[in-house]
């Protein structure tokens, strides 16, 4: 054992990050040495600098200069882009040609929560990469040297670059809730340049989110945001999660826009310039969106969830658009192919300004179909993977149609069904879509009847449909 061994609680080191509970299963000695061993995998692979980042949450300034101290440990020059949301760590990537970036962060977690998003030159740093640095780090094998800090504001940067994309139209009311969220940082920089009226709530950011919390994807906290856009009139209100790489939208009536229901209007934006490519969904999107890229000339992929597999499929396959349906929405056309919700926000906003009919307007014409929210349970991370291959076993002993990319995607004249395990937490997820009532009636009867062999209940809230 070196003296810099380093054992993190496992529970940590996750699929596509590292996260925990601060000062329970995170302290600031777990920042340092991720920081001392990631750094020593940048300089293996040739590379030196590194930039640094970190959201609101009370803890994260401690743990950035933990961070720090470990990547300046392991010979990393560091450039400490300061407060900011995930996205413009991202772009800071980039911008500044850096072999690498890491992001502290909580995410949409709890306030008692918070994280690491890395890179590793200009790509996700996530499954095998983690699993490794842990080694690494239980083993002490790290480098030593003496890098250098430096800080640098890429704010002006950053919304020159967003901004470059905006296609004037006619002038719209828009509001925007950042929740008390990082991209309180960059809003106005943004939206301060845009033609129309916008209203920003709950800008300052603050690490205890006293308005709600900050998930878009939840409809109570997109209450306040609804309620601004009646009272203001506004043509759409838009909602980030806590660290700005997922989006929410309400039209003018207030009623939600889903991820899978802003891709559909998304790819058919991008297909007009890049007809037949390939536009990339998790299996947790609605059939409906498949169907839209079809007819709207595209290539619909459905692939597994998870920001970090999906920007990596994209990558791989020159896709100029992919998306999850909880709101990690990735362009690759005119963007660099990372979830920056800011920038989603914009690219809607060309959308509604450049088109004849309201987003209200395009909401109806969208497919009406009637699905169950996502459902999730709990089931122990050592038994929810057994389950989903026990289902996937008994389905394709009954020949049914399955799509088993993650998990499994059973349709039926019905619709269909889902059920796979989350990659980040001790629960399965579900989810079924029909065209109507009774259909969706009957495929929850179907996933309750797969879930009862493997001595599993379906959770109360599979009830009403939210399309």
């Amino acid at each position: 054992m070196s003296e810099t061994a380093h054992k993190f609680d496992p529970s940590i080191l996750r699929e596509y990050d590292i996260r925990g509970v601060v000062g329970t299963t995170l302290h600031v000695s777990d920042a340092r040495a991720i920081g001392r061993t990631f750094g020593t995998l940048v300089r293996r692979k040739g590379g030196k600098k590194v930039a640094l980042g970190y959201d609101g949450r009370l803890s994260s300034p401690d743990l950035a200069a933990a961070c720090t101290e470990g990547l300046v440990a392991a010979g990393c020059d560091v450039i400490q882009i300061g407060l900011a949301a995930t996205p413009m760590l991202y772009f800071s990537v980039y911008h500044l040609d850096a072999d690498g970036g890491i992001m502290i962060t909580g995410s949409h977690n709890p306030p008692d929560y918070n994280g690491f998003k890395m890179m590793m030159g200009k790509k996700s740093f996530f499954g095998a990469d983690i699993t490794k640095l842990g080694e690494m780090a239980g083993k002490g094998d790290q480098d030593s040297g003496k890098g250098s800090v430096e800080k640098k504001s890429i704010l002006a940067d950053y919304a020159v670059r967003l901004l470059k994309d905006v296609k004037p139209g006619k002038k719209l009311k828009v509001a925007w809730d950042t929740g008390n969220g990082a991209v309180g940082v960059s809003i106005r920089a943004v939206v301060d340049k845009l033609p129309g009226k916008h209203y920003v709530l709950n800008e300052k950011v603050d690490g205890t989110f006293p308005a709600h919390h900050p998930d878009p994807t939840v409809p109570k906290n997109l209450e306040q945001l609804v309620a601004e856009v009646k009272r203001q009139g506004c043509d759409l209100g838009i909602a980030f999660d806590g660290d700005g790489d997922r989006i929410g939208a309400v039209d003018g009536k207030g009623r939600i826009l889903w991820g899978d229901q802003l891709l559909i209007l998304w790819a058919r934006d991008v297909l007009k310039d890049h007809p037949g490519a390939t536009i990339i969904a998790d299996v947790k999107a609605s059939q409906a969106l498949f169907d839209e890229v079809l007819r709207a000339g595209g290539t619909p992929l459905m692939w597994k969830t998870g920001h970090s597999l999906i920007k990596t499929k994209m990558a791989e396959l020159k896709s100029p658009l992919a998306g999850e349906m909880s709101g990690h929405i990735f362009f690759a056309d005119t963007f660099y192919g990372f979830d920056d919700a800011l920038y989603c926000g914009l690219r809607l906003l060309n959308i509604v300004a450049n088109a004849t009919e309201s987003l209200a307007a395009m909401r109806d014409k969208l497919p009406q179909l009637v699905n169950t929210p996502e459902l999730r349970f709990d089931c122990a991370d050592d038994r929810k993977f057994k389950v989903v291959e026990e289902v996937k076993a008994r389905l394709k002993a009954a020949n049914a149609k399955v799509n088993d990319i993650d998990g499994v995607r059973v349709n039926t004249p019905d619709g269909w069904w889902l059920l796979r395990a989350s990659n980040t937490q001790p629960v399965l997820v579900a989810r079924c879509e029909s065209a109507n009532e009774a259909g969706l009636e009957r495929l929850k009867g179907d996933l309750r009847a797969a879930l009862a062999k493997s001595g599993l209940e379906l959770p109360d809230e599979a009830s009403a449909g939210h399309h």
